[in-house]
């Protein structure tokens, strides 16, 4: 390292641990943007003109806010700080919006709107996901500009505010904006570390793919006492038609909601990867694909799960067999599948064992696409490098997020190399009460990103790999 990337860390840790990103993120907590309540409709588009607007301007930024192309969907916000046209471009995405609130349900008086501090945790809604960890880039940014006079490179921001809402018409925008959003290389922060304990990189996520099975089979419930043995029972008839889907082990059973062979590259990145956290539930080692590793099922392989399940009156059990039954599930994926294919597969395999009684149609909420860069990639090797050289420790290698997160619209529609660096860690009560960040995370998350943003300003930037060659 050399000595001006060493004072610009040092700056930004002593910035950390003067408390200023702690009040930076305890002024964006305090905006309520729940996208799942339209009734913050005007809120959402506070923060990106009340407090991100401003933000980025005092960094050189220009920005501009972009309405929508889905109706009643919320606006994104657009920044360029153009220094050079021969400096590589970074763009950087994170999303402004939160899930509800949950007010009634924080421990210890917490309001979900006010950032309090506790035993090394900063609580809050959006503490975690996602207001902290762009928070943290941006302040990354400023240190660099501090301690260098300038970037070295040129930056792009997109900040959405309906990512927990399926990231309405963010794709569109990406295809229609694609050459303001060009750039080499996207550098963005959300979801988990692997641990709280190891800095990490994922290259893309698993995609998401709901659907709803239902069997329907006559009008009332009828006495069991009178009509057992006599009524077929659509409990019944629904569990087995998920039974013929995934075994009691969690194998999926369709050939066609399975995906390829996992690459060579994939392997060699998830050989040292163990998920899992201290305090977290304990991993079942005889569920899902045999013969695959945990860090293996939950990073290069699909999963079919069932979300929920009804029939009858669960709070109230009667001595009747139920008229219908109804079940939700998801499949998570990974690169290599099409979830198009997948309704019309799931279809022909009930069909074929006789379960043509259940109805199937895929769920409300918009499918994400599974998306993974190669671990091999020249970006890699130089965010491991950077990475590495800020913390003394490689940092773990993720070919995709166990989760989805709407990484095609860089990955596929820009052509982006796509490097997330996530400041979170999995026990931070993501969309639940509680939610927070660990300061400790969240100070070397400061470290690394100053690092990142000091090094993509010097020479050594692998060149632009063009979407055909990844």
């Amino acid at each position: 390292m050399t000595a001006s990337r060493t004072a610009a860390i040092a700056t930004a840790t002593s910035w950390f641990d003067a408390g200023t990103l702690q009040a930076e993120l305890q002024r964006r907590v305090a905006f309520p943007t729940e996208s799942q309540n339209a009734a913050r409709a005007d809120t959402l588009v506070a923060y990106l003109t009340d407090e991100i607007g401003p933000s980025v301007e005092r960094l050189g930024f220009q920005w501009q806010l972009w309405p929508n192309p889905v109706a009643g969907a919320p606006p994104m916000l657009f920044a360029e700080r153009r220094e050079d046209a021969s400096s590589p471009t970074v763009l950087i995405y994170g999303h402004g919006d939160v899930v509800a609130g949950h007010d009634a349900q924080w421990s210890d008086g917490r309001s979900p709107w006010e950032l309090s501090a506790s035993g090394g945790k900063w609580y809050g809604r959006g503490a975690a996901d996602n207001k902290g960890q762009h928070t943290i880039n941006l302040a990354a940014l400023a240190r660099v500009l501090e301690q260098r006079g300038r970037l070295g490179f040129n930056a792009k921001l997109l900040l959405e505010m309906g990512e927990e809402i399926g990231s309405p018409g963010l794709r569109m925008t990406c295809e229609r904006r694609a050459e303001r959003l060009s750039a080499d290389v996207l550098i963005a922060s959300d979801g988990p570390r692997l641990s709280s304990e190891r800095a990490t990189i994922f290259l893309g996520s698993r995609g998401a793919f709901n659907f709803d099975l239902d069997v329907v089979l006559r009008e009332g419930a009828h006495h069991s006492g009178n009509w057992g043995g006599l009524l077929a029972n659509p409990g019944t008839i629904l569990a087995n038609a998920i039974a013929s889907m995934v075994d009691a082990r969690g194998r999926i059973l369709v050939d066609a909601l399975r995906p390829p062979p996992i690459p060579d590259s994939v392997r060699h990145a998830l050989a040292d990867i163990e998920p899992g956290e201290p305090g977290g539930p304990a991993i079942d080692a005889d569920w899902g694909e045999p013969a695959l590793t945990p860090a293996e099922r939950v990073f290069g392989w699909n999963a079919l799960e069932v979300l929920a399940f009804r029939t009858g009156n669960p709070e109230h059990p009667v001595n009747a067999i139920p008229p219908r039954a109804s079940a939700h599930l998801q499949l998570r994926f990974v690169a290599g599948c099409d979830w198009h294919t997948f309704i019309p597969a799931i279809r022909a395999h009930l069909d074929g064992r006789g379960f043509s009684m259940v109805k199937l149609r895929q769920a409300s909420m918009e499918p994400m696409a599974a998306t993974r860069l190669d671990p091999d990639n020249p970006w890699v090797h130089w965010a491991s490098a950077s990475i590495a050289a800020t913390t003394g420790v490689p940092p773990a290698i993720l070919p995709n997020l166990g989760g989805s997160l709407p990484n095609d619209c860089f990955a596929d529609v820009l052509g982006l190399p796509t490097i997330w660096v996530p400041h979170s860690y999995p026990a931070c009560s993501q969309h639940a009460p509680d939610e927070h960040m660990l300061a400790r995370v969240a100070r070397e998350g400061l470290q690394i990103m100053t690092g990142l943003f000091w090094d993509l300003g010097t020479s050594g930037i692998p060149a632009r790999v063009h979407a055909q060659d990844r």
